[in-house]
């Protein structure tokens, strides 16, 4: 394994926006309210990268209440939870076969 199996890692998780919300949830669910403060994100910004988490079955959603008072919660499915494990995985092998094998000299 090398540096360029970077390219075989899980895309939908790797983005920087979608690896931070993976990283929340993986501790607990969590309401959009706490995503969009823990992230940073913008609303819009932070709802389509919580879509495409949902579309490849990563996250589940969980809507309660109507209109002003409706609260969202997120929640990493089993099959998130296998393919974050698995890109944890693979990029700590490839940060093991990559990194220097002995003393580098200064040049």
């Amino acid at each position: 394994m090398n540096a360029r199996d970077l390219t075989d890692v899980d895309r939908t998780i790797h983005a920087p926006a979608r690896l931070m919300i993976m990283t929340i949830l993986k501790g607990a669910d969590v309401d959009f309210v706490y995503l969009l403060r823990e992230t940073g994100l913008s609303k819009g910004n932070l709802a389509t990268h919580l879509a495409k988490l949902e579309a490849s079955g990563y996250v589940g959603v969980h809507k309660e209440g109507r209109g002003t008072l409706s609260k969202t919660t997120y929640r990493m499915t089993g099959a998130g939870q296998a393919a974050f494990a698995r890109y944890r995985e693979q990029l700590q092998r490839i940060v093991d076969s990559t990194a220097p094998r002995g003393r580098l000299e200064p040049g």
